[in-house]
């Protein structure tokens, strides 16, 4: 991923208001990140709970969206983030959904979907955790373009 700048991010999202795009909060790791090492950056508000950012490089161009956690608690033992496909404690898988971009959002149209409730998902699935019984290990390097693959659909799925 090509370096980010503040000014990079603020004009990166597709489904932001100029409000929301204004307020957005970058942690402190953005101004140390490696981001050759990056496929993508996802982060959570750290002024604002329930907001979250997914920053991906689609075409060349830098483009993010801005996720809401949905209120409430699973009571689920164990979940599965779609977007990194790794299996996690249910209380660290949450909802977020991602309002429209262009006059479908502003209809109020959104999508949702399960991910890592701290949108680590970039970490986790360089995470080599052990194997269950009869469990195959995909290659690393497969699991890092296949999750990169789908944050990329996600955001697509937004603008769509």
């Amino acid at each position: 991923m090509q370096a980010l700048t503040e000014a990079d991010v603020a004009h990166a999202f597709i489904n932001a208001t100029s409000e929301e795009a204004k307020h957005v909060t970058v942690p402190i790791a953005f101004y140390i990140a490696d981001w050759d090492h990056h496929d993508f950056y996802a982060w959570r508000d750290p002024r604002l709970a329930g907001r979250g950012y997914l920053i991906v490089q689609l075409d060349g161009e830098t483009t993010g969206i801005v996720l809401r956690r949905a209120d409430g608690h699973s009571r689920a033992r164990a979940a599965l983030c779609n977007v990194c496909h790794t299996m996690q404690p249910g209380d660290q898988v949450a909802m977020f959904t991602a309002r429209k971009a262009g006059p479908a959002g502003e209809r109020g149209d959104s999508i949702g979907t399960m991910m890592c409730a701290d949108l680590s998902c970039h970490d986790n699935v360089r995470l080599a955790a052990p194997l269950a019984p009869g469990e195959v290990r995909a290659s690393v390097d497969r699991r890092i373009d296949e999750t990169r693959a789908r944050a990329e659909r996600l955001v697509a799925q937004v603008i769509a």
